[in-house]
């Protein structure tokens, strides 16, 4: 069952294109249902049955996994069918009406536009680590970049002399975003005064760590899980608590936009989604936009 799940994620880097982030959710999901499957007596993928996925659905729902983590999962399981069904090695798709669980909507948590400038200036830029933090901060919101985006960023990706940025976004896609004065002003900083002090303390060659934006304190490329530590420390230092992440300033970034009037479709842009469904959510977070315009169009307002 393991080599059908290697083909697939191979399927999936090759022609898909998909992120390592991506493929390593998809092989722990494959992975825990072929757990589930061997455990229900199937030794082999053409004896899992709809029924037995069904099971396996309902499974994680006793284990209380949010409908987020069931969907994802369910929707693994049925890519993963549909590829070993159109390969031939199955006779037919049991997965094929698998439904996925309806997603609660979840409204994303956005900040006060003081509040997200207070968590800006909270890092200290005497230091290179503080150059480095208000950097990133500045960047992620100027940006909305997500975190995957923000700690591959190589040096070259900067555009010299612009307020813009190239990065890759999901499927490595490209897309250009724009940068204020604030954000330039910052990276620039950083640039000039923390990125090789960071640099020095790397005690070996590391060619991804030379191409790097922004760097940790042993002056290899930031993590993911580096860039939420730096957030949520700025978060708890200018008294917003510690449930402020990378990707909330990424809401605050398209829902403060939309407050100032950026249409829907310039922001699904500047966001990189491939779909303005996706976009769409961030309409329910702007009420004083939808106050503004009725003030403005309605007659009687």
């Amino acid at each position: 069952m393991n080599e059908q799940i290697e083909a697939f994620l191979e399927h999936l880097r090759l022609v898909r294109n998909a992120s390592p982030h991506t493929l390593n959710h998809y092989s722990r999901d494959l992975q825990s249902c072929a757990a589930f499957a061997k455990r229900s007596g199937a030794g082999a993928w053409s004896g899992v049955s709809v029924n037995m996925l069904r099971r396996y659905a309902a499974s994680l729902h006793e284990r209380q996994y949010e409908r987020a983590s069931i969907a994802r999962k369910v929707s693994a399981i049925r890519s993963f069918f549909k590829f070993l069904y159109r390969r031939g090695a199955l006779q037919a798709d049991p997965a094929r009406s698998l439904t996925l669980p309806k997603r609660k909507a979840r409204l994303p948590r956005v900040l006060s536009p003081d509040q997200v400038t207070a968590l800006l200036a909270a890092p200290d830029v005497s230091k290179p680590a503080g150059l480095r933090d208000k950097a990133a901060l500045e960047v992620l919101y100027a940006a909305g970049l997500r975190v995957s985006e923000l700690v591959s960023l190589d040096i070259g990706q900067a555009l010299a002399g612009s307020d813009a940025l190239i990065v890759k976004g999901k499927g490595n896609k490209e897309r250009l975003v724009l940068l204020g004065k604030p954000a330039l002003a910052a990276l620039e900083a950083y640039l000039a005064k923390g990125r090789d002090a960071l640099a020095q303390r790397r005690k070996t060659f590391n060619a991804d760590a030379e191409k790097a934006l922004f760097l940790n304190s042993s002056g290899a490329r930031i993590g993911s899980r580096g860039a939420h530590r730096i957030v949520r420390k700025y978060s708890l230092a200018s008294g917003l608590g510690n449930a402020v992440t990378p990707h909330v300033l990424r809401h605050c970034f398209a829902s403060h936009l939309l407050d100032r009037g950026a249409d829907l479709r310039t922001v699904q842009e500047l966001l990189g989604h491939a779909s303005l469904a996706t976009t769409q959510i961030y309409t329910h977070v702007t009420p004083g936009r939808l106050k503004a315009i009725y003030n403005q169009a309605h007659p009687r307002a």
